[in-house]
This record gives C-alpha cells, structure tokens and sequence, in this order.
C-alpha cells in the first residue's frame, strides 16, 4: 500500500500536467508545439534504434565519466585542503577565482588546448561539477566534532583511520549534498559541450534537429534529457538513503525526543 502511495505521488503531477498539454492542443495546429500523441510517436520513432547507440549511450557515458571523476577530484581535494588550515588559507582566494569562471566560457579554450574530442567534453563536465563536491567536502571536513576529533588523537586514530572512521562519515551529508548539485550540473555542461562542438550525443543531436526544422524530433530529444535527469535523481535517492542510513536514523532519534 505504501509503495502505491509513493507511485501515485510520483506519477500524478507528470499525469496532470500531460492531461493539460493534450486538451490544449486539441483542435490546434501549432507547428513549433507538437500534440502529446505526435510526439511519443516521434519519440519512439527516434530514440528506439540506431541513435540510442550513437548518441544517447556515448553522452551518458561522457556524463559518468567526467562526474565520478569531479567526485573523486573534489572528495580527495576537499578532505586534504579542509584537514590543513594553512592550505586552505593559502588556496582560498584561489579556489574562489576558478569557481565564479562559468564553465561553458571554458570550452573554447578547451578546444584549442584538447581539440574535439571526448576528453575535452569530459573535461567540461568535470571543470564544473567539482566545485560543488569540493568546497562541501571542505567544509565537511572543517565541522568535524571537536570532541570526537580529540577523542580520536588521544586514543592514537590518526593518517588512513581518522579519515576513514572519522572524517568521511561526519563530512558525508555535506559531501552528497554536493554530489546532488553536481549531478544536474553534470547534466547541463554534457549538453552545452556536444553543442558548441560534436558530431554525435544528445546536445548535437538536438541541435541538429532544431536547424532542420525537425520540430517533433528536437522535442523527443528535450524528453530524453528529462528522463535521465529523473533517472539520476532516483538513483541518487536509493544511493543517499543506503549511504547515510545511520545519518537519518540518528534524525529519527533526535527529532522523537
């Protein structure tokens, strides 16, 4: 019963909303607006066969990529530069510098220094999701407990332990929060690079699309993005909830007394 709630409040809201969008069109011929039935056609007819090989699983597999590298990047980073005050004294100003730069302003210069390849897209996607991982991580690490952190020295828990027992468990609600944020963030720059310069994935694709006038098709492709953005979202909802069970258990506990 529980889960047929959750699966109606999943679906209801998208039901509603689709609803609208086919009464709106009936009767009307809109050729920048494709009618709900037009569409899943197109849709079916586009991105069930050859394009999902060529375009959809190569612009996923740049989006994983270049993501677990800016987690692993921005984690590692965080937790050196958050546990040495003097480093992150030092590195500040400069971190700052490099987080306010947009990153779609860096794939030219990408380009020039990488080419068009799949390595100058990763490169975006990366330029752009670490931040949000590693200033969280910083300041994870950073309001780590006083008293557990001392509790820790004196019964010698230092190097590889500390970080592993200690510091990562407390710094990882901060951690995940920024993976969330780097996640939609992963999405945008993955469609941005294959559109300034491609010739395959879904940014390309619906480009393409939308310079040939083939309306319908540039809608199914809009679609497509939304779908992996919702996939992503549940994943990282199953993923959060298995990774910080301790951490709601302890809310649970707080929030009853």
């Amino acid at each position: 019963m529980k889960a047929l709630k959750t699966l109606g409040y999943v679906l209801a809201l998208p039901a509603l909303l689709i609803l609208l969008w086919w009464v709106s069109t009936l009767g009307a011929v809109n050729f920048f607006v494709p009618t709900p039935a037009a569409l899943v056609g197109k849709f079916g007819e586009v991105w069930f066969g050859p394009r999902f090989v060529t375009d959809v699983l190569p612009s996923v597999g740049r989006l994983l990529i270049g993501v677990v590298a800016a987690i692993v990047i921005g984690v590692v980073g965080g937790v050196l530069i958050g546990s040495v005050r003097w480093l992150r004294a030092l590195l500040e100003p400069v971190l700052e510098f490099f987080r306010a730069i947009p990153p779609p302003v860096l794939v030219p210069v990408l380009i020039l220094l990488m080419g068009i390849t799949d390595s100058m897209k990763i490169a975006v996607i990366v330029s752009g999701c670490v931040w949000p991982v590693l200033l969280n991580t910083i300041e994870g690490v950073r309001a780590v407990d006083g008293v557990l952190s001392d509790s820790a020295h004196t019964y010698g828990i230092d190097g590889w332990a500390r970080v592993r027992y200690l510091v990562l468990p407390s710094a990882s609600p901060q951690i995940l929060a920024g993976v969330r944020q780097s996640l939609s963030l992963g999405l945008i720059l993955m469609v941005i690079s294959e559109m300034f310069a491609s010739s395959s994935g879904l940014g390309f694709t619906i480009v393409q699309f939308q310079r040939s006038f083939a309306i319908p098709e540039m809608w199914s492709g809009i679609v497509v993005l939304g779908l992996l953005g919702v996939a992503m979202s549940f994943i990282f909802q199953w993923a959060e909830r298995n990774i910080l069970r301790w951490y709601h258990g302890q809310k649970e506990v707080e929030n009853a007394a």
